[in-house]
């Protein structure tokens, strides 16, 4: 595990507003406001995954609006497993990306489905389904 820490409010606070694009991106497809929302979010999940978390637009918008305005967090959570999820959701995003280039909305509607049920799970319940993933992987290759 990393030292870095963060907020894990931060993380479902994205999730939330992925939601929200994703959403608009599943019932827009095929179109060009989807393709151009998909692109974004795919911009945004890989400045999470590859850059880090620091760097997560959403995380930002976090950091300088929302979190000055809430109490100290009780607890902090290591890095690594959201930026994990911020990966598995950029493949989906570019799976989605990919089939609406090769004229394959269904595909693209599967594929954001899923990255849609996943920020859902995380904005609603509190459940990062990728952090889980990522948890189980070390487990695994423990």
């Amino acid at each position: 595990m990393s030292t870095k820490q963060i907020d894990p409010r931060g993380p479902r606070f994205g999730a939330a507003v992925t939601t929200v694009v994703l959403a608009v991106i599943v019932l827009s497809i095929p179109s060009t406001i989807a393709t151009i929302l998909l692109t974004l979010q795919a911009v945004v999940f890989g400045l999470g995954a590859f850059v880090g978390l620091h760097a997560q637009p959403y995380g930002i918008v976090y950091r300088k609006l929302v979190q000055p305005r809430l109490p100290k967090p009780i607890e902090l959570e290591d890095t690594e497993p959201p930026q994990f999820a911020q990966f598995v959701g950029f493949l989906f995003a570019a799976v989605g990306l990919i089939a609406l280039g090769t004229g394959h909305p269904f595909v693209a509607q599967i594929a954001v489905g899923f990255a849609l049920g996943a920020a859902f799970l995380n904005a609603a319940f509190n459940f990062c389904l990728g952090c889980e993933m990522y948890l189980l992987g070390k487990r695994i290759a423990a």
